[in-house]
């Protein structure tokens, strides 16, 4: 075959998805959640030819749907020449088999297809790494009655021992792929603790965008630094953390950082190992949560990533909202918008509307989150020369005195970081 020829293309894989109303849900929250979901069928290629939504009480244990409804399933899985059946909701191990068997298709779950499409858009090193970690957690319980084998994952002479059935040779080799991958991405975090160590002790703010995929986060990224990273009106495509430089109007300079786009029951392997990426935002001095205005299920967006910053530890870092593409929206809404968020920004990231007022909002932020502070510690302490060195970390130090075994400092410090740093009681400057 010549070089220059291309392969084909692989072949579309026609998709039904299965959804489920339980309880004292409501039926339009769970059409929204399998319309997104259809978003993310699309995004790894494939044809959405059937949806199928069941009420009931609560998931059956054996097949999710119900023996009749799994049935119907099939039935239909058939006459619409179905490849794969994927499920918005989170299958065990044991319904994942029933479910397989009776409906004789590959079948997926929500967290499989996000864990697909990360391990899709992941360019760099780390993020490759991070998926796979994910995936490979995802995996382990779900090994018992797998089809697959899973030969590339290393293997070979002297791997394999006495007696070992296969079951068990593939989950040793999983633990021992986990074991290795999360020493790397350890590594990963102790390099990108040491970076932000240096930026606090340049006195640099951080500024970290949040948000639901596809809000335009990079899209506002590129406004803000003129930069030109790739954006794109599909699902996840930023998973690797980009860092730059931004002057405000005071002409102070912040980096601002752009992350991996949040989504609704975001599995929770993909949060673990994306932690040392979402450090950048636990970390970070002030967040920008940007939000799609002309979403029609906003709320349930905002929700999602108010949670997911609860898990990775960042509840507590300051927020300023900006509802972006507010240029996809009427007048009569951006009105209704402000009054329901009156501190919010509405802005066009795409346009450019709004970046000298978000500029300025952020620089204003910034400078009422310190308090100029008076500290005192004792020399002879152990817990607060602790507690100074993070302080020349984490602050920026005015003035530094030691008398009579008494050292005195006068720091700039971000409000949060102020608990932290008693016994030595601050007094305002």
């Amino acid at each position: 075959m010549p070089s220059s020829a291309r392969r084909p293309a692989p072949p579309i894989e026609r998709a039904a998805l299965v959804g489920l109303v339980t309880g004292l849900g409501r039926r339009s929250d769970a059409e929204q959640s399998l319309e997104e979901l259809a978003d993310l069928a699309r995004a790894v290629g494939a044809m959405v030819v059937a949806r199928v939504l069941q009420e009931r009480e609560r998931p059956d244990a054996s097949t999710f749907l119900g023996s009749g409804k799994i049935t119907s399933l099939a039935h239909l899985c058939a006459e619409l020449e179905v490849d794969v059946v994927i499920f918005d909701n989170e299958l065990t191990p044991a319904q994942l088999r029933q479910i397989e068997e009776k409906v004789e298709r590959k079948i997926l779950d929500r967290t499989q297809l996000i864990l697909d499409i990360f391990a899709r858009r992941a360019r760099t090193r780390e993020g490759k790494w991070q998926v796979e970690l994910a995936q490979l957690k995802y995996l382990m319980p779900r090994l018992v009655g797998a089809r697959a084998a899973l030969s590339r994952l290393g293997g070979g002479i002297g791997t394999r021992g006495p007696g070992e059935t296969k079951l068990e040779t593939d989950r040793r080799r999983i633990r021992q792929r986990i074991a290795s991958i999360s020493l790397e991405i350890d590594a990963v975090r102790q390099r990108r603790a040491q970076l932000r160590e240096r930026r606090q002790k340049t006195s640099v703010p951080t500024v970290a965008l949040v948000g639901y995929t596809n809000a335009g986060k990079t899209t506002l990224f590129n406004l803000l630094t003129r930069e030109h990273a790739a954006t794109s009106n599909a699902l996840f495509v930023t998973l690797d953390p980009l860092v730059r430089r931004v002057r405000l109007p005071d002409r102070r300079d912040l980096l601002l950082s752009d992350t991996v786009g949040f989504i609704d029951r975001l599995p929770h392997s993909l949060v673990a190992a994306f932690r040392a990426t979402l450090e950048e935002v636990a970390e970070a001095d002030l967040l920008l949560h940007v939000i799609d205005a002309s979403a029609a299920d906003r709320e349930r967006h905002m929700a999602a990533v108010r949670r997911v910053l609860e898990e990775v530890g960042a509840a507590e870092v300051p927020v300023v909202e900006v509802f972006n593409k507010c240029d996809a929206i009427d007048e009569a809404e951006q009105r209704r918008l402000q009054q329901q968020s009156p501190a919010a920004l509405c802005m066009s990231a795409l346009f450019g509307d709004g970046r000298a007022d978000l500029l300025e909002t952020v620089a204003s932020r910034l400078a009422l989150d310190t308090r100029a502070v008076v500290l005192h510690f004792r020399a002879d302490s152990e817990s607060d020369r602790q507690r100074i060195s993070l302080l020349y970390r984490r602050a920026r130090v005015v003035g530094h005195t030691t008398s009579d075994g008494q050292i005195t400092i006068e720091a700039e410090v971000p409000r949060r970081l102020l608990e932290r740093l008693t016994p030595g009681r601050p007094e305002g400057v």
